[in-house]
């Protein structure tokens, strides 16, 4: 049994993480581990009523970046605290879809919000906790778009507040992470979200088997 783990995965919207994370979850468990997976915002009771207010709430349509940004680490801080970090000591493999590495994509590049506020309030939110590795499912902002209107009949209909945002948005978002793949290049993987499903996974099972030695 290895040491409790953590696995986060990061992309654009309609990259493929949450097929990614349940394929990689499924051959974690069945190599006979203990899997936890988790999602953010959200984990947690408190975390998900603040999920449904940051992406979902009409009223919450707008808000201003600082608001999302503090309503997000509050959620995160709860989830480590009360989920991640039990499950890690405990010997879990965690995996996460999404982590403080959307907060500097989407709040940073998307939003614009400050870089190193950004990481302060990271740190206060997370303490030590850091993934081993990130998946980083990168798709084209076209790609995703194209996604998002086959799922819906050909109709691009957000699903919530952030998939209604612009292609500016996005292409912002997208280059902070190559940004954090090329910094961070021990920590992130990059892969091509449009490769087809099980060829992904693969390689995904390659590189986490490899890396926490499973």
């Amino acid at each position: 049994m290895p040491h409790g783990s953590l696995v986060t995965f990061e992309g654009g919207e309609a990259a493929g993480k949450s097929t990614q994370v349940r394929l990689l979850a499924d051959r974690i468990k069945a190599a006979g581990h203990l899997v936890t997976v988790i999602r953010e915002p959200g984990g947690t009771p408190l975390g998900e009523k603040l999920r449904e207010l940051i992406k979902h709430a009409p009223e919450s349509k707008g808000m201003e970046p600082m608001t999302e940004l503090f309503l997000l680490c509050a959620s995160r801080a709860e989830l480590v605290a009360k989920v991640v970090r039990p499950a890690i000591d405990q010997g879990t493999v965690v995996i996460m879809d999404r982590f403080f590495d959307s907060t500097l994509a989407y709040q940073g590049g998307g939003r614009g919000l400050d870089t190193g506020m950004l990481r302060q309030l990271i740190d206060w939110s997370v303490g030590s906790t850091r993934p081993q590795l990130t998946v980083w499912l990168r798709v084209s902002p076209e790609e995703a778009r194209r996604r998002m209107e086959s799922r819906n009949g050909g109709q691009t209909v957000p699903a919530d507040h952030f998939e209604a945002e612009s292609a500016g948005f996005f292409s912002r978002v997208d280059a902070v992470y190559a940004g954090l793949a090329a910094t961070e290049s021990e920590r992130f993987i990059e892969l091509d979200g449009s490769s087809p499903m099980e060829d992904v996974a693969s390689r995904i099972w390659a590189v986490v088997s490899a890396r926490l030695r499973l």
